[in-house]
């Protein structure tokens, strides 16, 4: 324990520039873009133009901007809904049992975090769409249609979140072990009550923790929705889609606004998983 303090509070030469280099890389990487957009959020267009806040509320009032906003809200809330759901679950099958097939299972699960966004949006055209997808033409003559339509927004906003639920608790499930559980079930309990009053609250802040990461996600995805969605006005445009529309369109203010509140959004969630992480280890 004495040698770590001591290492902890080890001050010299090396410690410094360290320090100094992670802060420098940060900022340039981090600090200076965000910056850079939240001065320009609130600047005015042009001199003698209004400016600050008022001209940022005008322009989230567009209706087209509240549009794209609404629609990546309900994209991301049915895609993090989707991925808890089956993210207990099937992180509950890859600690709790064993089965051929496990490990491709556990990679099939990481799949998304290591194949570009765009690569997913592609495959869910393949496979979805009415031209020459594999389940396009099923589903049309069915009246289902994914691909140009908030469904196959969602499938492909799930598709890239899905590991963060499953990241987070599949550890904490290994580590809470099954001695709890085995006990509940030789006192009667089944399977549903053994989950509902041992497993849940044991992985509960990992689950909100996932969740919150998720939606940050979700929220800000860009490339497998560009791929699957119209991208037009009033047709599948998300909030990342808009703010590329409008800023290669020269609207460059309103990119800007959009821009600011996808950053508050993921500022708020590192807000969030700082509580949860301090009311984890309360």
């Amino acid at each position: 324990m004495a040698d770590t303090r001591t290492t902890r509070h080890r001050k010299g030469p090396v410690t410094y520039a360290l320090r100094i280099g992670v802060i420098a890389y940060l900022g340039v990487l981090v600090v200076w873009p965000l910056y850079e957009v939240g001065v320009r959020t609130f600047a005015p267009i042009e001199r003698g133009a209004e400016g600050g806040l008022a001209a940022f509320w005008e322009r989230l009032q567009d209706p087209t901007v509240s549009y794209a906003f609404s629609l990546t809200a309900t994209c991301a809330f049915w895609a993090v809904l989707i991925n808890t759901v089956f993210g207990v679950g099937i992180s509950l099958l890859l600690v709790r049992y064993s089965f051929p097939g496990r490990r491709i299972l556990s990679v099939l699960v990481d799949l998304p975090m290591s194949v570009s966004p765009v690569v997913v949006g592609l495959a869910l055209v393949l496979a979805y769409s009415t031209g020459q997808g594999w389940f396009g033409e099923t589903l049309a003559s069915a009246g289902i249609f994914i691909i140009g339509s908030t469904p196959g927004l969602i499938m492909a906003t799930a598709f890239v979140s899905l590991p963060l639920v499953i990241r987070e608790i599949v550890p904490v499930l290994q580590e809470i072990g099954t001695d709890a559980e085995l006990a509940a079930s030789s006192l009667g309990a089944n399977g549903w009550q053994t989950f509902r009053r041992i497993t849940l609250p044991s992985i509960k802040w990992a689950v909100v923790y996932g969740v919150v990461l998720s939606m940050a996600r979700s929220l800000g995805e860009f490339g497998a929705v560009k791929i699957v969605s119209p991208g037009a006005e009033y047709r599948g445009e998300t909030a990342t889609i808009l703010i590329q529309n409008r800023y290669t369109n020269y609207e460059e203010p309103t990119a800007y606004a959009a821009a600011f509140v996808l950053v508050l959004a993921s500022v708020l969630a590192l807000v969030v998983v700082s509580l949860i992480r301090k009311e984890e280890h309360a």
